[in-house]
């Protein structure tokens, strides 16, 4: 072969490249702006609807006040049952195989899509029209009545809340490392103290996350307690005057016409809401909370 002195071949030049990083930026601030809008745009309809002397009103009406506390305390009875009821069901699926587990899997998550409304005529077909039936009987001996009554609220608010509580508490506990419980094992602890002393500090994050997710749900429920506890009287573990849910009570508002007072009310447990969601922000930063300022979001 003869050398015909050509040169090295030719290389194509480099295409050239688009700079996507700040399209890519501003796409992720269109989006979550629009979402951060759709969150914040009618909270504050609702505060700028009712006049701040409307606000003031609603805050010294003792039936508004009796409504924000009621809702608080049956809330917390519920969020205790979550803690009490859920957690050891969420260690149950995290720590256990046993046959039909992804049965109670889907049943844990069915609340959450069940229309809450069928939960309340759920509930109102099980313990309410059948006298001598045997829940009913049952609840009447050990003077839990459900129809009308905290105890009613505090069921709706648990079967539509807990399973953030055990969703939360599966999650935790198989996060947690098995060598860890493994050692714990190996040092003669039971399974008791493996829970109490190893397994459940390492979640309990994950498990405060899950409670407050619960609280959150438990507040904003309407559908099933508009069916079994609409008008709430005195009984039990609640002796104060009849009452509803807050949200039962804004409810009442607008199915009266008496929008501004509806929007009044919104504002002002949106503000008790605001506070405790920051004074757990402030918990965060005193270290009085088992978690890092940052690490959960509820």
């Amino acid at each position: 072969m003869s050398d015909r002195g050509e040169g090295p071949p030719a290389v194509a030049p480099p295409r050239r490249r688009w700079r996507t990083g700040p399209y890519w930026l501003a796409l992720q601030l269109v989006l979550s702006g629009s979402l951060l809008l759709l969150f914040i745009l009618p909270i504050v309809a609702i505060f700028t609807y009712a006049p701040v002397s409307r606000l003031v009103d609603a805050a010294d009406n003792g039936a508004v006040r009796t409504a924000i506390w009621f809702t608080l305390y049956a809330s917390g009875i519920a969020v205790l049952g979550a803690l009490l009821f859920a957690v050891p069901l969420g260690y149950l699926l995290a720590r256990r195989r046993f046959y039909g587990r992804s049965v109670v899997e889907a049943t844990v998550a069915l609340p959450v899509a069940v229309p809450h409304l069928l939960v309340g005529l759920g509930l109102f077909l099980l313990v309410v029209p059948h006298p001598g039936g045997p829940i009913y009987e049952l609840t009447k001996a050990l003077g839990i009545p459900i129809y009308d009554s905290i105890w009613g609220v505090v069921l709706v608010m648990v079967f539509v809340s807990a399973p953030y509580t055990v969703l939360a508490s599966d999650l935790s506990f198989r996060a947690v490392d098995d060598r860890v419980v493994e050692a714990a094992r190996s040092l003669g602890a039971g399974p008791a103290n493996v829970f109490l002393l190893v397994s459940l500090p390492l979640a309990l994050r994950g498990i405060v996350a899950g409670l407050l997710l619960t609280w959150a749900r438990a507040v904003s429920e309407i559908g099933g307690i508009l069916v079994i506890a609409y008008y709430v009287l005195p009984g039990g573990v609640y002796t104060g005057p009849p009452t509803s849910t807050i949200s039962v009570y804004v409810w009442s508002l607008l199915q009266s016409g008496d929008i501004t007072d509806a929007a009044a009310v919104s504002s002002l447990f949106l503000v008790i809401a605001f506070v405790l969601f920051l004074a757990v922000r402030l918990w965060e930063r005193s270290g009085w909370v088992p978690w890092r300022r940052g690490e959960l979001a509820p």
